[in-house]
Formats: structure tokens, C-alpha cells, sequence
């Protein structure tokens, strides 16, 4: 047995398997560290084991059913597609199972010299040590926090009635009534998924509208796509008041909206409100350092108030993505090991929902652009004028630049639309080369492609800047 008196030392100990835990372990072993990565769970994170991935083969799911329902405009005869609920959730950890193993986190830990301790939570005794649910303790000269993050149920009476969206794959069956609160990405992805395998779909926020963090364009395309497919959106509501059990076995939602009390009975709620850090139960006391609204405040360099403590990812609450961990995780691992101060560009982080349709974005929003640069030049092309959108009939959708009237660079890009995501990507490597707009409108696209809307907007961007009107 493991001498609790005699704790294991290393130079670095990564708390969390994640996407932040794993690339921080792997760049601190890489750069001669002896690494030591603490897992209460899954290795892989909430995005490989519960969120990204399951979701998105979810959503794969949703785009699937609605493609053979609208297979008789093809001269397709499929009959009536139905959803075979057991089967979904098979195929989904099929995937996810299939992820893990591509990925070998336990398997790239130990070729590269990276110890993997998994038992039970890791918590902090003093700055320097760690201990474990086992009794096992684990002491380092510098400990990385990356212990990812969890969803939030809301503070009001019966939220234990709700169903968290990690937890959605539980469901003994595909509901018949479904209420999302919270129309944030997460909550806007599952009100896709079900709304499209058959549900009536009820969306519900106190955010004025759905997508908050997104150019206020995409969200009011895909919050209009909701409606037509038939969803209930109600955002700017005063506040969601409690959950029941019914008689029915249903279960009984309340809400305020302009002064006045609603209720309705769903089979199933959805709490997708929130993403806070996993740091309670840390023990963070005892190492000096104090919670912020669920969140570890850690500088531009991932250092805590304790210099050889670093907060990563979901951990300090910045970017709470996966694109963000991984670059973190790695600058803050050259950080602790060579005592630099490198960090990340996070002006540049794509991100987007696969709803129906699809959105992006990257850098600025157009009113923040226009907040710091009145002049600022915005050009919006449609999907409608795009030839493989039409060829598709995917044309509910447009891509929008936008660019610095003196200097024309890309400040930032949005999408809505078929493959909305992979055209902001295309946008985000134009960006993070200083490509400026004239170089991005004479790019030859593929024909007939999505991505060709780039190089379309590009040239109206030029166009625009170019305007006598602009220029005064």
C-alpha cells in the first residue's frame, strides 16, 4: 500500500483527462517534465464522453430523418421515417466509443512517459499536494488544473425533476413533449434534435433572444428556422418559477412572462442553463486560492493567484471550448516547465451549433465591430445566390464579413446555413494569415461548393469599401 505519509512527487501534476488535461500533459512530458495526470472519470473529458461528440451524432441523426422525409422531392420513395430510440442511443456510444479510440489518451499517456492515476477525486491539501479519494497522495512543483465543467440546474423548486443534457442518452424513451430551458448552443442543438425525430418542442430563456453569444443576424435566422419548423420559442421571459410532478406522470413547467404565470406538462425538461467549472470539492482553500462565480480567476498566462497553480479551460471560464482547452492547456504546460509567458489568441476561435440550419462564428461580432470602428465595412452575401445551395435546396442562409475600412483586414465572419461551420473554418485560417480582403476575393473556389460564398462576400467587401460613400 501507498504510504500516506510519503506523497509521490513530480515536477507536474495535471488534475483532469480532458482536452485541456491531456494536451497540457503531453507538452509538459514532451518538454523533459516528469507528468502526472489525475482522473476521477472517463479520460477524454465532458466533450469526447457526453457533450460534443454524443451531440453531434445526435444532430447527424436529426439531419438524416430530415433528409429522407423530404426524399419524395428527389423522386425518392422511402415511406414514413420514424426514430427507433434504443437504437439511436446504441449508435451514438457506438461513435463516441469510436472517438475514444482514435484518440488513445491512456495509450499516448504511457508512450510518452505521462503517469495516469485514476482514483477517485483529487483534492488539495496544501499548494503543493494532492489527495485522493484512494488516500494515494501526489505532491509537484506545479499542479494544472483542468477539471473541465458541468451543467447547472437553475435554483428553483423541483430542478431535480429536470434532466440535464449530459444525461439525455438516460431517456427510456424519445419523449412526445420536450422543454429546453436555456437557448444558448447547447439548448438550440437539442431543440434541432428532437424537434426533428418528432417532438413537440418547447424553447424557453430570459435572454432576449436565442444564441446571445453569436452576431445578432444568425440569431435571429435560426431562431426563425425554430419557429417554422414548428418549435415554441419564448425568450425574454421573466423567469421560470418551478417543476412538478403531475398526475399524469408528466411533468408540470412553470414560467413568468410579461407579468404573467404559464404552465404547461412536458414529458421530459431539459436544463441546458449553464456551464460552471468543476471546482467545487476541490479543497482550493487550502491552497490559497478562492472561487469566483464557479470559475478559478487565473491571469493572460493561466496562473493562478498562486504562481505554480495554473487554472485551464473550463477551469478559469473564458472560452469554455474545446478548440480554446487544447491551446491553453498546452501554453500553460510551457508556463509551469520553462517558467515562460506564452498565451493564446482567443480573437480567433471559431465556433458554431449544427441546428437546422447550421451557424458559425469567428472574431467580432458586427455590433461589437461597429462599437469599436464606426467606419468599420460589413458585406452579407445569401445562400440564395450561391449555385450549390440552390443545387441543394439549402438556400435559408448568407455568410457576413466584416473588415476595417483602413486596413481591410477580416475582423470578424458569420455563417448561417449548410455547412456553416466548415465555411468559417475556411474564413479563420484567411484571418489568423493576415490575409487581407483583396487577396481573399481574388482565392478561386471549387465549383460548384459552399465554400465558394467566401470568395463571394470577399469581393462585395472590396466593393463596398471601395464606395465614394464610404470613404468620406
Amino acid at each position: 500500500m501507498t504510504d500516506p505519509q510519503s506523497p509521490d512527487h513530480y515536477d507536474i501534476a495535471v488534475i483532469g483527462a480532458g482536452p485541456a488535461g491531456t494536451a497540457a500533459a503531453l507538452r509538459a512530458a514532451e518538454l523533459g517534465a516528469r507528468v502526472v495526470v489525475l482522473e476521477a472519470g472517463r479520460v477524454g473529458g465532458t466533450c469526447v464522453n457526453t457533450g460534443c461528440v454524443p451531440t453531434r451524432v445526435l444532430a447527424k441523426t436529426a439531419r438524416l430523418i430530415r433528409e429522407a422525409r423530404a426524399a419524395d422531392d428527389y423522386g425518392i420513395d422511402v415511406g414514413t421515417p420514424t426514430i427507433d430510440w434504443p437504437a439511436v442511443v446504441t449508435r451514438v456510444h457506438e461513435r463516441v466509443d469510436a472517438v475514444r479510440s482514435i484518440k488513445r489518451e491512456a495509450e499516448r499517456f504511457a508512450e510518452a512517459g505521462v503517469t495516469l492515476i485514476h482514483e477517485g477525486r483529487a483534492r488539495f491539501e496544501d499548494d503543493r499536494t494532492l489527495v485522493l479519494d484512494s488516500g494515494r497522495r501526489v505532491s509537484a512543483d506545479s499542479i494544472l488544473i483542468c477539471v473541465g465543467g458541468h451543467s447547472k440546474r437553475l435554483p428553483v423548486p423541483g430542478a431535480e425533476l429536470a434532466t440535464v443534457p449530459e444525461d439525455v442518452l438516460e431517456l427510456p424513451e424519445l419523449p412526445r413533449r420536450v422543454a429546453v430551458i436555456g437557448a444558448g448552443n447547447t439548448g438550440a442543438q437539442l431543440v434541432t434534435v428532437f424537434n426533428s425525430f418528432g417532438s413537440k418542442v418547447t424553447l424557453l430563456d430570459v435572454a432576449p433572444r436565442v444564441l446571445m453569444a453569436s452576431d445578432a443576424s444568425i440569431a435571429d435566422t435560426v431562431s426563425g428556422a425554430l419557429r417554422d419548423a414548428g418549435v415554441a420559442v419564448h425568450t425574454g421571459i421573466e423567469t421560470v418559477e418551478r417543476l412538478e410532478a403531475a398526475e399524469s406522470g408528466a411533468i408540470s413547467l412553470s414560467w413568468k412572462d410579461s407579468g404573467e404565470s404559464t404552465s404547461a406538462e412536458f414529458d421530459v425538461v431539459i436544463m441546458a442553463t449553464g456551464w460552471p467549472a468543476d471546482v467545487e470539492d476541490l479543497g482550493l482553500e487550502r491552497a490559497g486560492i478562492e472561487i469566483d462565480r464557479s470559475r478559478i480567476p487565473a491571469d493572460q498566462y493561466f496562473r493562478t493567484i498562486v504562481p505554480h497553480i495554473f487554472a485551464v479551460g473550463d477551469a478559469n471560464g473564458r472560452d469554455m471550448l474545446v478548440q480554446a482547452a487544447q491551446f491553453e492547456g498546452e501554453a500553460a504546460a510551457e508556463n509551469a516547465v520553462l517558467g515562460a509567458n506564452r498565451r493564446t489568441p482567443h480573437h480567433l476561435l471559431p465556433a458554431g451549433g449544427f441546428t437546422d440550419p447550421d451557424y458559425a462564428g469567428v472574431g467580432l461580432t458586427e455590433e461589437q465591430a461597429r462599437d469599436r470602428d464606426p467606419s468599420c465595412v460589413v458585406a452579407t452575401v445569401g445562400y440564395d445566390a450561391l449555385d450549390r445551395a440552390v443545387i441543394d435546396d439549402r438556400g435559408n442562409g448568407f455568410l457576413k464579413l466584416i473588415a476595417d475600412r483602413r486596413r481591410e483586414l477580416i475582423l470578424g465572419a458569420h455563417a448561417v446555413g449548410e455547412n456553416a461551420v466548415e465555411v468559417i473554418q475556411s474564413v479563420t485560417t484567411a484571418m489568423a494569415a493576415g490575409i487581407d480582403v483583396s487577396t481573399l476575393a481574388g482565392v478561386r473556389f471549387a465549383y460548384p461548393t459552399y465554400s465558394a460564398v467566401i470568395g463571394m462576400a470577399a469581393r462585395k467587401l472590396l466593393a463596398e469599401s471601395a464606395s465614394p460613400a464610404l470613404l468620406d
